[in-house]
């Protein structure tokens, strides 16, 4: 519903989530659906039983580590990794 692009090159492990939905916090709106799209840079990497949640963009060269939750965007040329997941290094 909220749309995933994937660029040439993009690598992605078994058994990956990508969702594009999620529900407000507020008890009363929690049958609604919010929709925001995911977007995956050319050259990423996506490791195996890795998350990515709605609004994210994982940056050109990326690295999301095996069993990561991304939540929030992922900048070009880095590895990140963890629940949530955080920046581990740069890849120069």
């Amino acid at each position: 519903m909220g749309g995933i692009t994937i660029e040439d090159d993009v690598l992605i492990g078994p058994r990956v989530n990508l969702t594009t939905e999620n529900h407000p916090l507020d008890p009363a709106d929690r049958r609604a659906l919010i929709c925001k799209p995911i977007v995956i840079k050319r050259n990423a990497w996506i490791g195996a039983a890795a998350t990515i949640l709605p609004g994210v963009t994982i940056g050109e060269n990326a690295v999301v580590a095996a069993g990561a939750v991304v939540s929030k965007d992922v900048p070009a040329n880095t590895i990140v990794g963890g629940v949530p997941a955080k920046i581990i290094k740069s890849i120069d």
